[in-house]
C-alpha cells in the first residue's frame, strides 16, 4: 500500500510533503521501527516522538506522520496532520482494511468489572457456536490462543493487526476491555463497535484525568462514538449511568440488580459460587454461577445485556455464563481446603469495598486482609482504601503492592493514616509474601484470607527492579506450610 492510496482509504486530509512511498508496515516506537514503515510521531506527557524522527529514519523508515514539519532527508516523505494520535487510530484500520468493521465487536469499559464482564460475553458467543477474540488486561485470545497483553487496550497499530489476524482466521465477534486511556488518547473509536458496555465509575486513574469529572466525561466520549445502530448497555445501579446512557445516541438497555429493562437478584452466594435470578422483558432463568458476589452479578447482568442486544438466546446466554468457571485474579479461590483464601485484583477504593462486603455476606468468620497500594498512581486513593479496610475486616495486613521509584513504607504509612481511625487491628509489613504468609497462618479454618491489589499480575515492580510474583502461587506455598 502506497501513502496515496493510504489516505484515499482513510478519508483524512494531510498534507504530504515528499514522494508517495510504499509501506510496508506501522511504527510509533523507534526501537521497533524498520523499513518499509510508516512512523507515527506522537506527543506524549513525557515525550514528543518528533525527536525520535530521525532515529526512526537510521532504521530505513522513510514515511513519517507528524504534526510539524521536520528536518530530514529530502527522501523522507511528511504526512502532516492536526493530530498524529487521531491520525494513528484511522490510518491503522485503514492499513488493516478496517478489520472491527468484519467483526461484531463489543467494548466493555468501566473502573472495575470489564475483564470478568468480557470473559463472561465471550462464554456466552462461544456458547451460541460463534468463534471469538478477546483483547484485555490479562492478555488477548484469538479464539483459545493467548497472545500476551503490556496494556489493558492496545495502541492502535497492535490492535487493528490483531483483529485482522482475527478475521483471517474466521473469527466473527471480538469482545474487548476500552480503558480510558485508550479513549482520551484516541487508541479506540467507538464508530466500529456494534456494543458498548458501561460497568460502573468509581476513583481511579486521578494521577492520569486529575479528576472524577474529566475522568467520567472521557467515560462518556466512548459512548458518544458509537454508531446509532448499535446499542449501549449502561448499569442503572452506577451514578453515572445517566451521563453514559445521554451520551449515546443510540439504543440504551439498562441493567440492574433491582430495576431496568434487565434485572437480577442473588438467591444464594458462597465463596465457590452463587445463584442469580436473571429476568428481562422476555424470560426468567436461574443461573447457577462459579463467581460469586454481588458485583459479579452485576457483570453478569452487563454480559447478557450484551448478548442480548447481538440477539443471542436465553439458552446460550444461560450456558455460557455457567460453563465459565473463573477468571484469573478475579476473586479466585486458591486451594479447596479452608481457610479460604482468595485473590482479587481490587485496587481501587470501590474494588476493594465490594469483594469485602462480598466476603462479610459469605458464612466465615473472620475476615483477613492483605492489601496495599501502587506507587506513582493516584495517592489520593491511599487513605481511602485504609478507611475500607478497617470498617469491613476483622483484621488487616497493609503492605507492598507494586512500589515503583516510591518508598514502600511512605506509601503504607499514607494507607495507615485512612485504617487508623477505625479502631481496626492491622499490622504493616512491606514484604509482601511474608505478608500473605502471615496473613494464612494467623486464620482459623472458618476465616477467609482476601488478598488484593495485584489479581493476575505475575510481576513486582520496585524502583529499581521488576521481579517475579503471583499472589496466587504465594498463597499455595503459604497453604502448603501450614500443613493444608
Amino acid at each position: 500500500m502506497t501513502i496515496t492510496e493510504l489516505l484515499a482509504k482513510a478519508e483524512l486530509p494531510a498534507t504530504v510533503q515528499g514522494e508517495d512511498k510504499h509501506l510496508s508496515g506501522l511504527a510509533y516506537d523507534s526501537r521497533e521501527a524498520k523499513a518499509g514503515d510508516l512512523f507515527f510521531c506522537l506527543v506524549g506527557l513525557k515525550q514528543d516522538g518528533h525527536s525520535f524522527a530521525p532515529d526512526a529514519y537510521q532504521k530505513g523508515v522513510r514515511a513519517f506522520v507528524v504534526e510539524r514539519l521536520l528536518d530530514l532527508p529530502q527522501d523522507a516523505a511528511q504526512i502532516l496532520v492536526p493530530d498524529s494520535r487521531a491520525a494513528m487510530e484511522i490510518f491503522s484500520a485503514a492499513f488493516w482494511d478496517f478489520p472491527a468493521r468484519k467483526l461484531k465487536t463489543v467494548g466493555v469499559t468501566g473502573t472495575n468489572g470489564k475483564t470478568t464482564t468480557t470473559y463472561m460475553i465471550r462464554s456466552i458467543l462461544s456458547a451460541a457456536g460463534f468463534k471469538v477474540g478477546l483483547l484485555g488486561t490479562i492478555g488477548n485470545l484469538i479464539e483459545d490462543e493467548f497472545i500476551p497483553a503490556e496494556r489493558t487496550t492496545p495502541e492502535a497499530p497492535d490492535s487493528q493487526a490483531l483483529f485482522a489476524q482475527m478475521v483471517e482466521k474466521g473469527l466473527t465477534h471480538l469482545v474487548m476491555e476500552v480503558s480510558s486511556h485508550a479513549i482520551h488518547q484516541k487508541r479506540i473509536s467507538g464508530r466500529d463497535f456494534t456494543v458498548g458496555v458501561f460497568t460502573n465509575l468509581s476513583q481511579d486513574h486521578l494521577d492520569y484525568h486529575e479528576t472524577m469529572e474529566e475522568y467520567s466525561q472521557v467515560k462518556a466520549d466512548f459512548f458518544r462514538q458509537l454508531p446509532k445502530e448499535a446499542a449501549a448497555v449502561i448499569n442503572l445501579d452506577d451514578p453515572y449511568h445517566k451521563l453514559m446512557a445521554e451520551a449515546a445516541s443510540c439504543r440504551v438497555i439498562g441493567y440492574s440488580l433491582e430495576r431496568g429493562q434487565l434485572k437480577g437478584k442473588i438467591l444464594s452466594l458462597a465463596p465457590e459460587g452463587m445463584t442469580l435470578q436473571m429476568e428481562t422483558p422476555a424470560w426468567r432463568e436461574e443461573v447457577r454461577l462459579s463467581l460469586t458476589g454481588s458485583f459479579n452479578a452485576a457483570n453478569a447482568l452487563a454480559a447478557a445485556g450484551a448478548a442480548l442486544a447481538l440477539g443471542i438466546d436465553k439458552e446460550a446466554i444461560v450456558r455460557g455464563l455457567e460453563d465459565l468457571q473463573g477468571v484469573p485474579g478475579r476473586f479466585q479461590r486458591i486451594g479447596s481446603g479452608r481457610p479460604t483464601v482468595i485473590v482479587d485484583y481490587a485496587h481501587t477504593p470501590d474494588g476493594l469495598a465490594n469483594v469485602l462486603s462480598t466476603a462479610r455476606k459469605m458464612p466465615v468468620s473472620r475476615i483477613i486482609v492483605v492489601f496495599g497500594c501502587g506507587g506513582d498512581r493516584d495517592r489520593g486513593k491511599r487513605p481511602q482504601m485504609g478507611r475500607i479496610a478497617g470498617e469491613l475486616a476483622d483484621f488487616s495486613i497493609i503492605t507492598s503492592d507494586n512500589p515503583r521509584s516510591e518508598d514502600p513504607l511512605q506509601i503504607c504509612a499514607e494507607v495507615e493514616a485512612g485504617i487508623k481511625p477505625t479502631g481496626s487491628e492491622y499490622i504493616v509489613e512491606p514484604d509482601r509474601k511474608t505478608a500473605i504468609c502471615r496473613a494464612i497462618a494467623m486464620a482459623e479454618d472458618d476465616d477467609l484470607v482476601l488478598i488484593a491489589g495485584k489479581g493476575h499480575e505475575t510481576y513486582q515492580i520496585f524502583r529499581d527492579r521488576t521481579i517475579h510474583f503471583d499472589d496466587g502461587e504465594v498463597a499455595l506455598q503459604c497453604l502448603k506450610e501450614r500443613g493444608n
